[in-house]
């Protein structure tokens, strides 16, 4: 069960996995499964009443994990077993949903929004993840942050909000990339690198996750930490 619920969608992410200690990987892989499961909700051309109602529910069963075994569903079970006992709460987990919830709706995102958003869910994701790895000093915060603005901005149709977004995320990832990553922060260290070479592509340029440019990118990282 452990060993398919490490295998993250994302080929990058899935890279990022294996630079993890062995003893991490399940709970870094769950973390991943649990950002890819909320993406995948936005992402799935549903009302935004339904996604909402989606949201909510995990945002439930996530707060739930504090006061009760988890139910029978893979990732909340994996989440309980692997990321909780390493000091992480449902609660902090389920508090990543607000990030999401920010940008459910069409509408114009106004940039205080925006902010909120990478704040809650990258900013948050990146710290459950930097405790899982035992990393210390890394700008883990920013790196996230950073990092979520400009997957929403791939993510997005929307040039405006696209641009809005890749102008927030990029001090945040100079700041993040500038210094060396220690070994043990560097799974997540990539992962910012990436985001600052896709903050910095021509509007309209398309992502290629898992080319062989961009792997041999975080290898380089992993043996850095630049």
């Amino acid at each position: 069960m452990v060993a398919r619920l490490t295998i993250i969608a994302d080929p990058e992410r899935q890279l990022a996995l294996s630079y993890a200690p062995p003893d991490a990987r399940a709970a870094l892989g769950a973390l991943f499964a649990l950002d890819e499961t909320l993406g995948a909700i936005l992402s799935g051309g549903r009302e935004p009443t339904l996604r909402q109602i989606r949201l909510a529910w995990w945002h439930e069963a996530l707060t739930r994990l504090d006061q009760a075994a988890p139910p029978p569903q893979p990732l909340l079970q994996a989440l309980a077993a692997h990321v909780l006992p390493r000091g992480v709460t449902g609660a902090a987990l389920a508090s990543m949903i607000d990030g999401w919830d920010l940008v459910i709706d069409p509408d114009p995102i106004p940039a205080a929004a925006l902010a909120r958003y990478a704040e809650a869910r990258g900013g948050r994701l990146f710290t459950a993840a930097g405790r899982m790895l035992a990393s210390a000093n890394d700008p883990i915060d920013a790196a996230g942050q950073g990092w979520a603005l400009v997957d929403l901005a791939c993510r997005t149709s929307d040039a405006a909000l696209a641009a809005e977004a890749r102008a927030i995320a990029a001090p945040l990832l100079e700041m993040a990339t500038a210094p060396r990553w220690s070994k043990a922060g560097r799974p997540i260290g990539m992962l910012a690198v990436l985001a600052r070479i896709d903050c910095r592509a021509a509007p309209g340029t398309t992502r290629r996750q898992g080319s062989p440019q961009r792997v041999g990118r975080m290898m380089w990282h992993g043996l850095t930490g630049r």
